[in-house]
């Protein structure tokens, strides 16, 4: 038994530290975030499932990207008795559908959610109580999208998926209670750029009612700027990485690692798309107070025809929204944009809501100063993930929603 327990306490160590080993990047968590030692803690096991997960995909165990699938399902689902919860098919894509049970007069507002997680990972039941939460402070009938995942189901199979059940829903509304005119897409992170994508496939849709709004939750929106000022300001601040971001992006569209460092530098861009999107995507285009906490202007590097080549499915409109044409952006719908000033994603949100508001779109953005990328995800999960932001989040969307 001594031997047993001597042998499985090596095991266990060689397995934690081969973890940090191959994922333990820096942390810095500025002052003016609260609960500092909780989202400290929250990086180190976040890093130390990364870094199991690559370490057990370097032993041909397993795949990185099913651990981390394993991990987010695992979060519990709780019990709830106001709502009526089915599990369904629209066309080819499965979805989950909440439905208050409490009556009421006349058709609820409808919310179409996509879950984050770069294409990869998330899932119905891992954002399951953030659907629950939604359908029952808002009294609102939630579609939670089950989207396929990349890599077994390439990119842009993830946006199809979400364009269609969109679509279904749209046609059969009536069959859910829910009122045609007040349907609402929404996503975080990634699920925020589907978001921002399907809205943009539908304007020109006359055979389909017109969304009533979009909600963009610390959306990832272009691939242009790597090094706008909240790239520089946020770069090691968990939970996103500005490293961190390139690298499950280029995993998504099923691209070399290698090509990282170039792209990270600006060395994809052409000078033609470099002039055409300046207009949208430059640091000028950010307000001056959100450059206080530091900016220091990059120094332009040599483009590479290669590398362009072999990434330039980034610069669609499905993967990197913002660079929609302005007649696309003129016909979209009302938004709610949340950004949290401690996120390397914070300025794609600006940078479209400036977009939006430039073509007279109705903007209600939603600021969290002591925010996070991945903070409303932690609030749903429980008191011991949830931080003051995300709670706060939480409730400006749903006030949001009250008035839809």
């Amino acid at each position: 038994m001594e031997l047993l327990l001597a042998i499985f306490l090596a095991v266990f160590t060689v397995v934690v530290a081969m973890a940090f080993y191959y994922e333990h990047p820096k942390a810095e968590i500025p002052h003016g975030i609260s609960q500092r030692q909780k989202l400290y803690i929250m990086h180190y096991l976040l890093n130390f499932g990364f870094g199991l997960a690559k370490f057990l995909e370097k032993l041909g165990i397993t795949s990185e990207v099913h651990v981390m699938r394993i991990a987010m399902d695992g979060i519990p689902p709780l019990k709830d008795k106001h709502l009526f919860i089915k599990d369904l098919r629209f066309e080819k894509v499965k979805v989950r559908i909440y439905q208050p049970k409490v009556s009421t007069t006349g058709q609820r507002r409808g919310i179409i959610y996509f879950h984050g997680g770069i294409g990869q990972f998330g899932s119905i039941r891992a954002y399951e109580r953030t659907c629950r939460y939604f359908a029952r402070k808002s009294n609102s009938v939630v579609v939670s999208v089950g989207y396929r995942l990349a890599p077994e189901h390439p990119y842009p199979t993830q946006f199809e998926d979400c364009l269609t059940a969109t679509i279904h829903f749209m046609r059969t509304v009536q069959d859910y209670g829910v009122d045609p005119s007040r349907i609402i897409i929404c996503g975080d992170s990634s699920g925020g750029t589907l978001t921002a994508a399907v809205a943009q496939a539908l304007v020109n849709r006359k055979d389909l009612p017109k969304l009533r709004a979009q909600i963009l939750i610390y959306p990832f929106l272009q691939c242009v700027d790597f090094n706008l000022p909240s790239y520089q300001q946020n770069e090691q601040v968990p939970i996103l990485f500005k490293e961190r971001v390139l690298a499950l992006g280029l995993k998504y569209i099923n691209k070399d690692l290698s090509f990282a460092e170039a792209s990270l530098k600006g060395c994809h861009v052409p000078e033609d798309l470099q002039l055409k999107y300046q207009k949208w995507v430059s640091p000028d285009h950010i307000p001056h107070e959100f450059k206080t906490r530091g900016y220091k202007p990059t120094t332009t590097h040599p483009f590479s025809e290669e590398i362009y080549t072999q990434v330039k499915a980034v610069f669609d409109p499905v993967f990197s929204p913002l660079l929609a044409e302005d007649s696309v952006i003129a016909q979209l719908p009302e938004a709610f944009i949340l950004t949290c000033e401690f996120d390397v994603l914070r300025d794609d949100g600006l940078l479209y809501k400036k977009r939006l508001e430039d073509h007279g779109i109705k903007v209600t953005w939603c600021h969290l100063q002591e925010g996070f990328h991945g903070t409303l995800f932690l609030a749903v999960i429980g008191a011991m993930t949830a931080f003051r932001s995300g709670n706060k989040g939480l409730e400006k969307i749903v006030n949001f929603l009250r008035l839809m």
